[in-house]
């Protein structure tokens, strides 16, 4: 099939993303292992564990989220659990405790609910060389002398 005659379908596949439209009310869990966008009517348990839950606009969401990242914009009514960043945007409405370790609300958003802030986990990346110590006295030929303070020392 060619992408034009799956009318822009063949774009949202290819970045990994799964949309549930306005016209569609889902009642239940869900478990996804890609990107979710939810335009429509949800009622139920999210888990995207690794992946990014955008609610959009026309979006509605009752039920406990669990996901890598959040971004509400539609309406939001539950608790949610983020391991990474969850945003709160414009006329937005969320109605739960939060579980995150970054949160961003915008100016006109409703929030109720409690927030904890927690570490965020470390990501799988290796881990970064230390910096190198700047070159001391003794490295660049210098003499090295053992200074000790003393308030005698200050007069």
């Amino acid at each position: 099939m060619s992408s034009m005659s799956l009318g822009g379908r063949m774009e949202r596949e290819n970045l990994g993303s799964a949309t549930i439209g306005k016209a569609v009310k889902v009642v239940g869990q869900i478990y996804s292992k890609e990107d979710l966008f939810v335009d429509g009517d949800l009622e139920g348990t999210v888990e995207a564990l690794e992946h990014k839950l955008t609610i959009g606009t026309s979006g509605t969401v009752q039920g406990d989220v669990r996901a890598r990242e959040v971004a509400v914009l539609g309406s939001l009514q539950g608790d949610v659990e983020v391991t990474d960043k969850i945003e709160i945007r414009k006329d937005a409405k969320l109605v739960g405790n939060i579980k995150t370790a970054r949160i961003l609300i915008e100016d006109s958003a409703y929030f109720k609910g409690g927030i904890e802030v927690v570490k965020a986990e470390p990501k799988a990346a290796p881990k970064a060389q230390s910096a190198p110590a700047p070159p001391s006295a003794a490295s660049v030929g210098q003499p090295v002398h053992a200074l000790k303070w003393t308030p005698e020392a200050r007069r």
